[in-house]
Formats: C-alpha cells, structure tokens, sequence
C-alpha cells in the first residue's frame, strides 16, 4: 500500500512490497470484514436493487463453496464463470477460492467458437453462468470432455443445477483452505493480434500487487464516503482488479451495473442516483460520455481514472472543465497490470503521457537490443520481475511464456517513449505501427488528432497497402450527431490533420461508420477494421 507524500520521488524511495507467505483473496477481501455487523459490500442495481453486506458475501460464498466440493471440485480446478456484473459473480470466485480451485473469468458476449476454445484449452470442470450461457456451453458441450457440471443463476434446462436451491440446502459453513500467496488463482485469457488467445495465470498475489495501481490514479483511495462504479466487465482484469476486489479489499462499497451498450444518460444517472464517488472507465466510454456533457456536469465524483488506450489532451481537458478534477491515465496489461500512472495531487501530468512507474513497479522503455533506452528513444514497454502484480505464465503454453520475456523484463508489446524524468508516452501496439514511405506512424497520435475535429466522435487509424508508399494511413471514424458524411467532411478532415500533425501522418483514405469493432473490454479491434479494408 502507498504511503501518501508530497512528491513522486519521495514516494518510490519509501515504498516496500510485504508479500505474506500465506494469503487467499476471498478471505482478505471478504470474510475479514464480515464481522457480524452487516457492512456493505455490493449493491446491485438491476429490475431490483438489492444490497449485499460482507457476512451474506461470506455465508453465500461458503454455501457455494461447499456445492462445488460435492460436485468434485478440488485444488487446481478451473471454475469457469460466464456472467457479468451481478453477485453471483462474486460468490463464485470467493467459492472457487475458498477452495484453492482456479477461476476462469469470461465475458457474456464470447459466442460459441471464442467459449469452446477457453474452456477447452483451460480444462474447466464446470461453469457457472445464467440461462443464456447455459444455452451457449450446451451446445458445444461434446467437445469439452473436461466439463463435469454447469449452474445457472437462473432455472434452467439441459442438465443444470440451479444455483438458488442448491444455496438453500448448502451450509453456509466453510473453512478455507490454507493458501499460498503464489498459488495460482485465476486465468484470463488475452487475445493477440496473432494466433489463439492465450491464459494468463495469475497467483493469489495479484490483488497485492493492484492496490498502488488503485491508490494512485484514485488519489492515494480509500477515503471516507468512497464508493467505485465502472462499466467495464468483472472478466476483463480492468473490471476484475482495477475496481471490484480492491475496493472490498478495502471494505469500501461497489455498485454492480452493466448494461450490454454503455449509454451515457443511463450511466450519468447511475453514478447520480448511487453516489459514486470513484470511477474508472476506459477511453471509448468516456468519449461517448462527453457527448452528454451537460447531464455529466451534474456528477460529484472524486476521482475519475481511465486506461485501456490513449485519452488525448482533449478528454483530459473536458475532464478538468466538467468534472473539476484531473482524469487520471493509467498503463497496464493482463499479464502485468496498473505499472504506470498520474496522479495530478503529487506531480503534474504532462501532454500526452500516461505518467510515470506506479511506486513499486520497474518500468522501462527497451531499444531493439534489449537495452534501457535513453530519454526521448522511443521503443518497448518492459516491466521487470519479480513483481506481485506480473502473472505466473501462459496456461499450457511455455514456449509463449518464454517469448513474453527478455532476461528478467516482460516485454509488453507495446511502443512507448519516455522523457528525462520518467514520464512514458504510449505510442500504440508494436503490430499496429504502419509503415509509410519509411516512416514508422504510430496511431495513437492520429487518432487523437482526429478525435479533436467537431464532427468525429471516435476514430481508429490503420494502414492499408499502397503501392508506391508501402502503407498509408487509414481513418475509419464514427461521427457526433447533426454530422453527415460526405466527400468534402472527408477532405475538410484530412487537411485538419495534415495541419496539426505532418504531412506523411494524414490519413489519405477516410472511411464513416456507423460504429468501431470494439473488443469486449472497449478497446477498438484495428485487426478487425484491416481485415475489412
């Protein structure tokens, strides 16, 4: 945990890592506080608002706990859980845990191809999902010899238990297994721009090495009357460990909501009506947020942190003017999450970067050889191990657990540059740098650059093939209402770049969309958009 200071430095230098040999998430996060007196932990908003203290997460989790051990389920076990934000969710990791069984975390809108091979390739003995899922998992269910069982959180066909009445008859007592801090915990699967998506194994640990990465963009969180929100899914880590178990960890509130779209008003009447104090949400979202400005003027947030992609000083900007506070940028990946970030309260941020290393981690921009580049070098992402908050390996892949390393820096796959004091610009993917007429463009800066424009709403750049220039830049964009496509827009919009950036970075080819191929964490897929073009 971070000892708050009044300068960054100050704060690196006194920061110490206290890893316990032993340590289980749910018992830190959950069955510490549940202490007879009825603490809030989760309120789920839905049809119905229902609240849920930490001694019903723990007595629930127990219940669910001791269903999965008469179903077979022992130490090493992958549970898969197919649901979104709602407190099932919960309970089944706490259960899982409480088992030492390994949770396999999944999103509710994978389709049957995307599901068959997580659960397969993980060797998930059972699934825990509601009735949609139920109907998904059946009918791929003969090629996945691993599953014994499935649960559904609603009455359900096909061989399924229901999860109500099975509580019912469970005793809600449990006692949890004894648990290593490095015993693994949870797989989340990632997927590259090539080849399948691979597990991310992470240990129990994890949620250890999370909380810096929480308090910093959250400014030095919690503090009384704190209360987290985020629209990103529980079976994206963002979601999973940027939000939900440090929060509880620290015994502060979260609210459970998610819809399938984000819809700025709903949102905006959400975070209202519930009080949230503490919000991350990733790029995407709060640029559509941004076009509901005037309702969002309205919310008494504390702190509003985002990551996932670059924000662009825009955002940052509307942030400030709207909200009255800094928009907090913070970097992380799957395999090594929340490694560097701002925190406008300690040091100021600077145009474009996504801060500095978080207090705790070591972070640092490698050239082509594998060594620390120097100040304005632009080059790799790398965090150095050991590091609580890095993974253990790929799930039955060593060969791409070996590539993910150099010596002891994970390679994080993406560009990025640093300045003389540190602070680390985010210049894109590795593999979504296009390469034009021998310049190396990265696409973050074009997309910043267009979403500057009055009529562009969201936009993504590529590169496409050219004949003479090996690749060109491509804007694939989706307009602000009022705004009709045309071929003057397009020509207004390319000569807007071409003046704020350089002539070799404007796009050449403009293509209007109605929407981005978004990933299931918000993220916009240019693979997608590449493979349209």
């Amino acid at each position: 945990m971070l000892t708050p200071a009044s300068d960054y430095q100050t704060m690196c230098q006194a920061f110490r890592w206290e890893i316990p040999e032993r340590f289980n998430i749910a018992t830190a996060v959950c069955d510490r506080w549940a202490d007879g007196t009825n603490r809030p932990g989760l309120i789920q908003v839905g049809s119905t608002l229902t609240h849920h203290s930490f001694d019903d997460l723990k007595k629930d989790s127990n219940r669910l706990a001791n269903l999965l051990r008469a179903k077979g389920v022992r130490a090493g076990d992958r549970v898969a859980i197919l649901l979104g934000q709602r407190v099932e969710t919960l309970l089944a990791h706490f259960a899982a845990w409480k088992l030492q069984a390994i949770t396999v975390p999944l999103f509710s809108l994978f389709g049957p191809e995307a599901l068959a091979f997580r659960l397969a390739d993980s060797g998930a003995v059972g699934v825990i999902t509601d009735a949609a899922g139920i109907d998904k998992v059946s009918a791929i269910r003969d090629g996945l010899p691993d599953l014994k069982f499935l649960i559904s959180t609603e009455p359900a066909t096909a061989g399924a238990l229901t999860l109500g009445p099975e509580l019912e008859r469970a005793s809600d007592a449990f006692e949890v297994q004894p648990t290593l801090a490095d015993d693994p915990a949870l797989i989340i699967y990632t997927s590259g721009t090539t080849g399948p998506p691979k597990g991310a194994l992470h240990a129990h640990r994890v949620l250890l090495g999370h909380l810096p990465g929480v308090q910093w963009p959250h400014d030095f969180f919690p503090r009384p009357c704190d209360r987290f929100w985020t629209p990103a899914d529980w079976a994206w880590i963002g979601g999973l460990f940027d939000v939900l178990m440090p929060s509880l960890y620290f015994g502060v509130p979260v609210v459970a909501s998610r819809a399938g779209r984000f819809e700025p008003d709903r949102a905006i009447d959400l975070m209202i009506r519930h009080e949230i104090k503490n919000v991350f949400m990733p790029p995407t979202a709060l640029r559509l947020l941004r076009q509901a400005e005037a309702e969002a003027a309205s919310l008494d947030l504390r702190t509003l942190a985002s990551g996932g992609e670059r924000l662009g000083d825009d955002v940052i900007d509307w942030g400030k003017s709207t909200f009255g506070l800094a928009i907090n940028e913070f970097y992380g990946q799957t395999e090594a999450n929340l490694l560097v970030g701002n925190n406008a309260a300690v040091m100021p941020t600077r145009s474009g970067s996504m801060g500095r290393p978080i207090p705790g981690h070591d972070v640092a921009i490698l050239d082509g050889g594998g060594n620390v580049a120097g100040p304005g070098v632009p080059g790799e992402i790398a965090a150095r191990r050991p590091d609580p908050v890095m993974f253990l390996g790929y799930w039955n892949n060593e060969a791409a657990t070996s590539e993910k390393f150099r010596g002891d820096w994970m390679l994080t796959g993406d560009l990025g540059v640093a300045d003389q004091d540190g602070y680390i610009t985010y210049q894109g993917r590795a593999d979504d740098i296009i390469n034009s007429a021998g310049y190396r463009i990265g696409p973050a800066e074009i997309e910043e650059c267009l979403t500057k424009h009055p009529a562009v709403a969201l936009a993504a750049a590529i590169g496409v093939p050219d004949a003479v220039r090996g690749e060109v830049v491509k804007a694939c964009l989706v307009l602000r209402p009022g705004n009709v496509p045309s071929d003057d827009l397009a020509e207004e919009i390319r000569t807007f770049v071409k003046r704020q950036l350089a002539a070799h970075e404007y796009p050449r080819q403009i293509e209007f969309l109605d929407e981005l191929p978004l990933t299931a964490t918000g993220k916009v897929m240019r693979r997608a958009l590449r493979g349209k073009g």
